[in-house]
């Protein structure tokens, strides 16, 4: 391809990318914020949105275009998750853990695995989440105790997942067992199936929430379930831990971008407020004190998207990013933490009230800083791969 044609080729992409954001944009403001409050408070299942979003393509963001999807760069999904995030958060829970799935199938699956599914997927047939926190394992992955074990040509599976995003909603999950408890190192004993609701596979309870609402939370209960050995992602046992890894990279660019949706809503709702709340005969952001707040509201955005851009990046051209995604998850997550709550306290008694939108962002922010691995986790990631890029 000449020079030419590769720079028609990137400005017809990037006018292509243009014209999907403007369109998330449109259906936000006329189909979603209207309604917003209303499912949000009352833990409402957005089944509309949902199928509006099956109708956008949203559940096939990120897959391939051959196998029915948009094929999105992973840096054009983080925009559009900071959009949707901006408007309602929850949402953006909805794709991102069936988009994790899909990731994996598209990064880890054999080839038959991937004509089976990924359509599926991409049109929302076939939609779900990520099966791996256990009511004893959340950060320590290599400790989870449901396992797999072969019986002729399937595998009976029998354990618990708690805390799975769309668990109640979805249909196939992405299920991380243990094939071989006794292996040494533990993570050689793991290995992910692409496992469907049916007999042996249930749901026992929804989880109730502080924030992230209108999203469903629940626990997995496997009893003798069977699955086939044809969704053992990759056709080989062992490499379970290798698929939660590549999984959690895109996870973890998400929730950067969900926290750089969360905090721009924040200093959005607060400088819309100080404009129109007035003391002592000025608007309050005349007041040096919220003036000093808003500075810092905005350059937190400013440097979480910048850092959520540098890891989507780094997605998109297909390296190793746990450092880059550890950094902007970290950061971005308690900036829509520090955020929300400096939105709460400059609307003063108001920011308090159920009426105004910063006291569901005040709720929903701090899941970010636990979700996709907590952030105590992500500093001692950095930190690590820090080491190993300056070796004494």
């Amino acid at each position: 391809m000449t020079a030419d044609a590769a720079r028609t080729l990137e400005a017809e992409r990037l006018e292509q990318e243009r014209m999907i954001l403007d369109s998330i944009d449109r259906w936000l403001e006329r189909d979603v914020r209207p309604q917003v409050m209303h499912l949000e408070h009352n833990d409402i299942y957005p089944d509309d949105i949902v199928e509006q979003m099956k109708a956008l393509g949203l559940f096939g963001a990120i897959i391939d275009e051959e196998y029915g999807g948009l094929g999105l760069r992973p840096s054009v999904y983080a925009k559009i998750i900071e959009r949707i995030s901006t408007v309602w958060m929850s949402l953006s829970g909805i794709i991102n853990s069936h988009l994790i799935m899909a990731f994996i199938v598209q990064r880890k699956g054999t080839e038959a695995q991937k004509r089976e599914l990924l359509p599926r997927f991409a049109t929302g047939e076939l939609r779900g989440g990520l099966a791996l926190t256990e009511p004893d394992c959340g950060t320590d992955l290599q400790a989870i105790r449901t396992t797999a074990r072969k019986v002729g040509d399937h595998y009976v599976v029998n354990g618990t997942k708690t805390w799975i995003s769309n668990g109640i909603k979805g249909s196939a999950f992405a299920l991380l067992v243990k094939t071989d408890p006794a292996a040494d190192p533990r993570h050689k004993g793991m290995s992910m199936f692409i496992a469907e609701k049916g007999d042996g596979f249930r749901v026992s309870r929804k989880l109730e929430k502080l924030g992230y609402k209108g999203i469903d939370s629940a626990e997995l209960i496997f009893e003798n379930y069977k699955v086939p050995e044809s969704r053992l992602i990759g056709g080989v046992e062992g490499v379970g831990m290798a698929c939660a890894i590549s999984g959690l990279e895109l996870g973890r660019v998400n929730v950067a971008a969900r926290g750089v949706g969360v905090a721009q809503a924040a200093l959005d709702e607060a400088v819309k407020y100080s404009q129109q709340r007035q003391t002592f005969g000025k608007p309050i952001h005349q007041h040096q004190a919220i003036a000093l707040k808003l500075g810092d509201m905005a350059t937190r955005v400013m440097a979480s998207r910048l850092l959520t851009e540098q890891a989507a990046n780094a997605l998109d051209r297909g390296d190793r990013c746990d450092y880059e995604a550890g950094m902007a998850k970290l950061f971005a997550t308690e900036s829509a933490v520090e955020n929300s709550l400096d939105a709460m306290r400059i609307h003063g008694g108001y920011g308090y009230s159920k009426e105004f939108v910063v006291e569901r962002l005040y709720r929903d922010a701090p899941l970010l800083c636990i979700g996709e691995g907590t952030n105590e986790i992500q500093r001692l990631l950095i930190a690590r791969r820090l080491i190993e890029n300056n070796p004494a």
